[in-house]
């Protein structure tokens, strides 16, 4: 039966609004296919188990008291002996020369003032001969500067010139003693207590612990850290000063002042090589039986020290750390971007973190993450990056997977 005027009528409108509807939809389908963000895609890591060093041996002399640490890291490698404080002797002086330069600033190539010795000077020398106390000849008349009296008194160990510099720089040695006992409290050196300038005095005294830290107290002033380094020099009107320090050019040691009463003490520095990093250390042997005996026990410290760092390799330069795998099928990993290695102490464990972001799309070289190393208080990060390009997957696979899903 042919149709009627009415139902061709309505079946061409189904055939007009129902290509309009294809045609409406696929301008809505096409642009957010084509133009949708692709999904992201997780990261598979790889985290680096890092093998625990050897632990450290610590050999510690019996006697008196003693200490070593590591200059930057906190707390002790090592302590043996009594944690009282002893005598420190000519110890005292570092304290002196410290207490002196805060008040009377040098800079590391400054002499500073000039001080003219007089008859109250050479009559500290002949106080120090009358007692027995080590001493620098002096003669009224001349002058020295500020760093001349610092050197004079710390490489031979001049008692006289530790009077001269806290009398010139105080007024007298009451002044100088109050000076020194306030930045003792300054420095937090509650173990440390002085009775004089020079150290002769028995009641100064100061526990292992203490007296490290002020070690690295004056291996951090440059004028004091040079003078205690230097093995002799030449001084006009008195000749050659010879540092009493007989370990001073050995094993490392550049370092820092011996103390002698009826006992041996040395509070020590020395730098020592790990691998390809530089270690500095500070330690003190106080109370032993003579120089030759504690000597002969830093050396051994210092070996052992040396023995008792690790020189650890964390990762290498393009080590795979993570990788991804997209839906369109593009794999690409993240590789370490640097190598890098950690210094330890003894057997202290080291764990890893690997933290990678998703990604989308990205170039190679793309920071993407790091992974993280930590042994005890000390981290090395390091940046992980993306080893070849994560480039668009192309318009079939869009038209296939719309709106960027699977």
């Amino acid at each position: 039966m042919p149709l009627t005027r009415r139902q061709v009528y309505r079946r061409r409108r189904i055939v007009v609004f129902g290509g309009l509807l294809a045609v409406l939809a696929g301008i809505t389908y096409l642009p957010l296919t084509l133009f949708a963000p692709v999904p992201t895609t997780d990261a598979v890591v790889t985290t680096p188990v890092i093998a625990t060093p050897d632990a450290a041996v610590t050999e510690m002399p019996g006697y008196g008291a003693s200490a070593i640490a590591a200059v930057g890291r906190e707390g002790l490698l090592a302590q043996a002996g009594t944690a009282d404080p002893l005598p420190m002797a000519s110890i005292t002086k570092i304290i002196t020369a410290l207490t002196v330069l805060d008040a009377h600033p040098l800079g590391p190539d400054e002499a500073g003032p000039a001080v003219e010795m007089t008859s109250r000077d050479l009559g500290f020398y002949y106080d120090e001969i009358n007692r027995g106390g080590s001493v620098a000849p002096v003669r009224t008349g001349v002058t020295f500067t500020e760093r001349e009296l610092l050197e004079i008194m710390l490489i031979p160990s001049g008692n006289n010139y530790a009077t001269t510099l806290a009398v010139w720089g105080f007024g007298s040695v009451e002044a100088y003693l109050d000076a020194a006992r306030a930045w003792l409290d300054a420095n937090g050196l509650s173990g440390i207590r002085v009775a004089d300038a020079s150290g002769y005095d028995y009641g100064n005294v100061g526990s292992a612990a203490d007296l490290v830290r002020l070690g690295e107290l004056a291996l951090a002033h440059p004028v004091v850290a040079e003078i205690v380094a230097t093995p002799r020099l030449q001084m006009h009107d008195i000749g050659t000063l010879r540092n009493s320090n007989a370990l001073l050019g050995t094993n490392g040691v550049d370092g820092i002042k011996t103390g002698t009463l009826i006992n041996a003490n040395l509070l020590f520095s020395a730098t020592i090589e790990v691998g390809s990093r530089s270690v500095d250390l500070v330690g003190v042997v106080l109370d032993g039986p003579d120089h030759d005996t504690i000597d002969r026990a830093i050396t051994r410290m210092i070996d052992q020290a040396r023995a008792g760092f690790h020189e650890v390799p964390l990762v290498s330069a393009g080590e795979v750390l993570a990788s991804y795998r997209t839906p369109w099928d593009t794999e690409v990993r993240a590789v370490a971007a640097e190598d890098a290695s950690i210094l330890v102490w003894g057997d202290t464990a080291i764990t890893a973190a690997v933290i990678a972001d998703d990604i989308t799309l990205a170039d190679e070289g793309a920071d993407v993450g790091s992974v993280v190393f930590t042994a005890g208080d000390e981290t090395v990060a390091v940046p992980i990056v993306l080893d070849g390009d994560v480039e668009d997957p192309g318009p079939w696979w869009r038209l296939g997977h719309p709106f960027g899903m699977d």
